[in-house]
């Protein structure tokens, strides 16, 4: 018999772009099946918004939020919080947030809305992917084409 995990406790990374938003409704599918807390965060790179290079403000990541664990809660997923933090997304999401929360899966978009990391993998994904704690899915922006065998 194939042994499955179950999650637990899932961290959804959001930041409002549509790669967010496809992460946000993977993470909806997961926590719904393996009846798993939910943890919605965005942190706010607070040297990004100094720099002027992310335009998004706290009132509408706030509203994000609330919309967000609104919709989690229409799934039926039980345990759902949001948080709004303050730091360097990346350690903030790999390294902080999992061990406070004991998160053991964390899903991402692969990009983000910084227009300096959707050049490269995305930073803060590629940093999680390195350095967290627990089992990390990095959701895609688009739909795979699929070859006929």
């Amino acid at each position: 018999m194939l042994d499955t995990q179950q999650y637990q406790r899932i961290l959804i990374a959001i930041d409002g772009s549509e790669s967010a938003e496809k992460a946000f409704n993977t993470a909806i599918k997961i926590a719904k099946i393996n009846e798993s807390e939910l943890i919605i965060a965005h942190v706010f790179d607070m040297n990004a918004h100094a720099l002027g290079m992310v335009d998004t403000n706290r009132g509408k990541m706030e509203n994000i939020l609330k919309e967000y664990k609104l919709k989690a809660e229409e799934y039926k997923i039980k345990k759902v919080q949001t948080i709004l933090a303050e730091g360097t997304p990346k350690i903030v999401l790999a390294k902080e947030m999992p061990n406070e929360y004991y998160v053991d899966l964390i899903i991402t978009g692969k990009t983000g809305l910084n227009v300096v990391e959707r050049w490269m993998l995305g930073s803060v994904s590629e940093y999680i992917i390195r350095n967290a704690p627990c089992d990390v899915l990095i959701v895609r922006n688009f739909e795979p084409i699929m070859e006929n065998s």
